[in-house]
């Protein structure tokens, strides 16, 4: 595995802390050739994909396109990966562009409960309130709160149920997540 500089990690931890894993701006005193060196380099590994930016919330561009369109950068999963930030985390990111921060600084925090349950709620079968009780160690109502506060409200994730046979009432995140970040 490639070893990453301080300026990778540097460019990696703030991008996991932005809405959409957004990677810019970029560090101050970052710029001109070192930049798009840097840039280049991590693109090239797959840890930094550069996209179309959103102009009307104002994403800073990378580069202008000549259409009347430009790009940004993303950190990528196996960017954040290499820093240590849980993939399902990172799949949860990626889709709040619009997010307010303490809701992404909460989330983004790997092997916390609160990224337990996503990982339960987004597998095909889902989780029953019962089965996140077992594995989290919650109460009933502090898990019903933490769905309909930190993932629908704060999160803007969305989480469905439905009942099931034998199981009783079942909470799936809609799409699995990945419908939703695009």
């Amino acid at each position: 595995m490639t070893k990453l500089t301080d300026t990778q990690t540097l460019i990696l931890t703030r991008a996991g802390a932005r809405p959409g894993n957004l990677a810019l701006p970029l560090p101050e005193g970052l710029h001109g050739a070192a930049a798009n060196m840097a840039i280049g380099r991590m693109i090239k590994l797959g840890w930094i994909e550069e996209v179309e930016a959103n102009l009307r919330r104002n994403e800073p561009l990378w580069r202008e396109t000549g259409d009347g369109h430009g790009t940004t950068l993303i950190a990528t999963e196996a960017g954040l990966d290499a820093i240590g930030i849980d993939p399902v985390v990172v799949r949860t990111m990626a889709g709040l562009r619009d997010a307010k921060p303490e809701a992404i600084a909460a989330a983004q925090r790997p092997g916390t409960k609160q990224a337990q349950l996503i990982a339960m709620l987004q597998t095909p079968e889902g989780a029953t309130i019962a089965e996140i009780a077992e594995a989290t160690g919650w109460q009933h109502h502090s898990i019903r709160g933490a769905i309909s506060g930190s993932l629908k409200k704060k999160l803007g994730l969305t989480v469905t149920s439905e009942r099931v046979e034998r199981r009783g009432r079942v909470y799936i995140l809609a799409g699995n997540v990945d419908a939703a970040i695009r």
